[in-house]
């Protein structure tokens, strides 16, 4: 699932136009949309609940993350790509309520 969070975005970013504000916010929205899912593998090979809930607290942050930089990059204007944005900006926005109910559900 969140596998396919990272491809999304990095498709997204692909379908982009090229311009200056974007080539900051490519490298930015490409690393945050793919840690989540990265960082969830590792919770779940973690060496105790202190590291478990660290790695969920890296993923709802950077879920976060890739939400502000969805929001910030520029499309070309088509609903195509407006719809893919609130797409991937709804999808962020249900990452961080699902780590906040794991560390909840933790203890944290």
């Amino acid at each position: 699932m969140r596998d396919l969070f990272a491809e999304r975005v990095r498709n997204f970013c692909l379908k982009l136009p090229k311009n200056i504000p974007n080539a900051g916010y490519f490298p930015q929205l490409i690393r945050s949309g793919s840690s989540p899912g990265a960082n969830y593998i590792e919770a779940n090979e973690s060496i105790g609940d202190k590291d478990f809930k660290m790695k969920i607290k890296t993923c709802r942050r950077e879920s976060k993350e890739s939400s502000y930089w969805l929001r910030l990059v520029i499309t070309d204007g088509s609903k195509e790509m407006e719809d893919e944005r609130r797409y991937l900006r709804q999808e962020a926005k249900e990452f961080v309520l699902i780590f906040t109910a794991i560390l909840k559900k933790r203890g944290d």
